[in-house]
């Protein structure tokens, strides 16, 4: 069968889920498609190209529910959870493509496109909406490629200068009593956490526009 670019694309995600993106090679790749290296280099020149097209192929399946009539914080926290369902779905593709490939989201992706919407109907200023959806995109993406990478768990487990197990007054110390590392909290929670903290402060710019009409200066 002919080589193409969505056929080694598809290969190519296939290999880095399994064994990541450093794993992935132009000679790997054409030994799954059961083809001549050289004759990849038809279709890509080199695997720089083959990882922002694999990510383009996945950015465009993305989906989420459409909830025209749901309140717009309705409709964030599900494109949000869609969103970090698909970035655990191929956790080695999109930690790489979060770290190093700042333009993976395009003006016509499935998210961006619903995120841009979401933004416009929660009532932003035209002229605001892509850079309210960029800064809200960057929240969600810094938290996932934490997430993915471990330093969200590890940060959750630091306590404070001056703060002892047990300060809350349960008088039970937990894991750390017993020599346990502490299992910190748990992550769907705090990412709930995230979205409702961005939920809250668009409300409160928003309200702060219809009294004063001049929202965030």
């Amino acid at each position: 069968m002919p080589l193409a670019e969505a056929g080694i694309y598809a290969a190519a995600l296939r290999l880095i889920d399994e064994d990541g993106v450093e794993a992935l090679t132009m000679r790997k790749l054409a030994t799954v498609l059961d083809a001549n290296p050289m004759s990849l280099y038809h279709h890509v020149p080199n695997k720089e190209a083959v990882l922002r097209g694999v990510t383009r192929m996945v950015g465009a399946r993305f989906r989420t529910v459409t909830l025209e009539d749901a309140p717009w914080q309705e409709r964030i926290r599900l494109l949000a959870m869609d969103f970090r369902t698909l970035a655990h779905r191929h956790p080695e593709l999109m930690a790489y493509s979060f770290s190093h490939q700042p333009d993976f989201i395009q003006p016509d992706d499935p998210f961006w496109t619903a995120l841009t919407a979401i933004v416009a109907a929660a009532g932003v200023p035209r002229s605001e909406v892509s850079e309210i959806a960029a800064l809200m995109g960057a929240v969600v993406i810094g938290v996932l490629a934490a997430e993915l990478n471990g330093s969200l768990h590890q940060w959750s487990t630091l306590k404070p200068p001056g703060f002892d197990d047990g300060e809350d007054g349960d008088g039970d110390a937990g894991p750390a009593s017993t020599g346990a590392a502490p299992e910190g909290p748990d992550q769907d929670h705090m990412f709930r956490l995230v979205m409702d903290t961005l939920i809250t402060g668009l409300e409160g710019r928003l309200a702060a526009g219809r009294d004063g009409g001049h929202a965030g200066h």
